[in-house]
């Protein structure tokens, strides 16, 4: 089992401390005359620091900030963020938070007081915690531009409350840290400490910082330095739980039954029992290409493809993350287009109201439909191999290079999917490769937190995030089936109108900071622009 996962479960001391941000007393701080002495003490200290720098849950809701998905509660967080109807008093899901970055401040600080463990594994100790706070402000910048850069505690709540430091201050901190902890981190640890920070992380990390900031050489460079990894043999395999520490997986979150679980019930169908919180847009589903790599678009005009049973001859990764009409999932066929179903949209608050829900990452229920989904140890991930390929293809378009390692990169991807390699004659132009790209990390991470990012850096999300939210279409579950063992459908009823959404430029770009952290110090004002 997962060292770092029992560490989780015991520390409840270490985290019993006050330590929100301009909260924090000094009399919270574990003194290093009882504390900071033995390896141990490190261990639990610096898991204070990985228990929650990042969560499963909120790796999955994030694409509800995007034109992939939907979030049915508005007391979940993200309906608001994702309709753009969120403000300074209701931030909905708020990153805006100081917590993490002070036990990592903490961590570094007092590290060297044990100075009978090993100088060298103290630099890792302290390289990890180092990654840890670098990745807290980078979701901190990237979603609140001009945030406090802290890097030592404060000794009481008045002298916490400084202004913000500009999103270039914040950046060169983030970029050299990285830089810095790359070369000391190892390249991985036993088994039995899975899932702690490695060199191919902080690398990871740092390829995607210079992706969403533009700095297309920079991330191409730190694409191809990263080593060790491969693609998963099947797209499919990737989510089987038995299968998640697999050659792909370069970082994840680490869950475990009954000690530090996950549960999957906002994520599946009513009809069995779920929420259906996060559910799959009409968009994302259409995004999908047909099996032999034209759009459905092209196939339609071509009369081969019907939308009134669209989910024939598609890209296998439709069906590997998204349940819909007519597939057969958990044992059950899933009906929610047909009135009176427990999962059409208006049966139940837990019904999808786009009769779509996701199946990445829950594809255990077709394995065991009796699973206990509300108390799983899958591991959510943070970084994979396929990023880094999709980020070699981008860049070298983006840098006017487009040439066999940019196709070879988006091929090995589509190949493992089972999907056609591309087209070279089709996709040869700047133009066709970038809308190429796009859709293949669309598609490829969908429900894994990136597509709001990428909306938002290409500048394009006042395009995909205004106007009416549809869900699918809805008609009948016929009795044929299709060779996948799924039911043909046909789908000839108007779909259902779920909610109209806007994204302003440049005030969505930036979310606002909380109405309550203001509060606490007026320093941090003004807020964001339009807020």
């Amino acid at each position: 089992m997962k060292k770092i996962i029992y560490l989780l479960a015991i520390v409840v001391v270490f985290n019993s401390c006050d330590e929100s941000f301009l909260e924090t007393d000094p009399n919270d701080a574990l003194s290093p005359s009882t504390f900071w002495k033995t390896q141990n003490d490190l261990d639990l200290a610096l898991t204070g620091c990985y228990s929650g720098f990042e969560d499963g849950g909120s790796i999955i809701y994030r694409d509800c900030g995007s034109d992939n998905a939907y979030n049915n509660f508005p007391w979940e967080g993200w309906k608001n963020i994702g309709n753009g109807e969120l403000s300074p008093a209701d931030p909905g899901s708020t990153y805006y938070d100081f917590t993490i970055i002070n036990r990592c401040n903490e961590f570094i600080e007092n590290v060297d007081f044990a100075v009978d463990v090993d100088e060298n594994l103290r630099e890792v100790y302290k390289a990890q915690a180092r990654f840890i706070r670098a990745f807290k402000y980078y979701v901190l910048t990237t979603n609140y531009g001009d945030v406090p850069l802290i890097t030592q505690n404060f000794g009481t709540p008045e002298e916490a409350k400084v202004s913000r430091d500009s999103q270039e201050v914040v950046r060169n901190f983030i970029e050299d840290e990285l830089n810095d902890v790359i070369n000391i981190l190892p390249d991985a640890y036993s088994a039995a400490e899975y899932g702690k920070a490695t060199k191919g992380a902080a690398q990871a990390l740092l390829m995607r910082y210079f992706l969403y900031f533009k700095e297309y050489q920079k991330a191409l460079s730190t694409a191809n330095s990263i080593s060790g990894y491969s693609l998963n043999a099947t797209f499919e395999g990737l989510f089987d739980p038995a299968n998640e520490q697999n050659s792909e997986i370069i970082l994840s979150v680490q869950y475990t039954p009954d000690l530090y679980s996950i549960g999957f019930t906002p994520y599946l169908p009513n009809g069995i029992g779920g929420w259906s919180s996060v559910v799959p847009t009409q968009s994302l589903v259409d995004a999908f290409e047909m099996a032999d790599g034209r759009t459905i678009d092209e196939a339609e005009n071509d009369g081969d493809y019907d939308p009134t049973n669209p989910y024939v001859n598609r890209d296998p990764r439709l069906r590997a993350s998204v349940v819909y009409p007519g597939q057969v999932f958990a044992n059950n066929v899933y009906r929610s287009i047909e009135v009176g179903d427990d999962d059409y949209y208006s049966k139940a608050n837990n019904s999808s109201k786009t009769g779509y829900n996701f199946k990445k990452y829950t594809s255990f229920m077709d394995l065991d439909p009796g699973s206990a989904y509300w108390n799983m140890g899958n591991d959510i991930f943070i970084f994979r191999y396929a990023e880094v390929l999709l980020t070699i293809a981008e860049a070298k378009l983006e840098l006017g290079q487009i040439d066999n390692e940019l196709y070879e990169a988006i091929d090995a991807i589509r190949l493992r999917a089972g999907m056609p390699e591309v087209d070279r004659v089709k996709y040869a132009d700047e133009l066709s490769l970038r809308k190429l790209i796009r859709n293949e990390r669309r598609v490829e991470f969908a429900m894994e937190g990136l597509r709001r990012d990428d909306i938002i850096r290409w500048g394009i999300a006042s395009e995909v995030l205004n106007g009416d939210l549809l869900g699918a279409n809805r008609g009948t579950v016929l009795d044929t089936k299709q060779p996948n063992g799924d039911y043909n459908v046909l789908m000839n009823l108007d779909p259902n109108i779920i909610e109209n959404r806007s994204f302003q430029v440049p005030k969505n770009n930036l979310l606002p900071i909380p109405q309550s952290a203001i509060d606490k110090n007026p320093n941090l004002k003004p807020n964001n622009p339009g807020y």
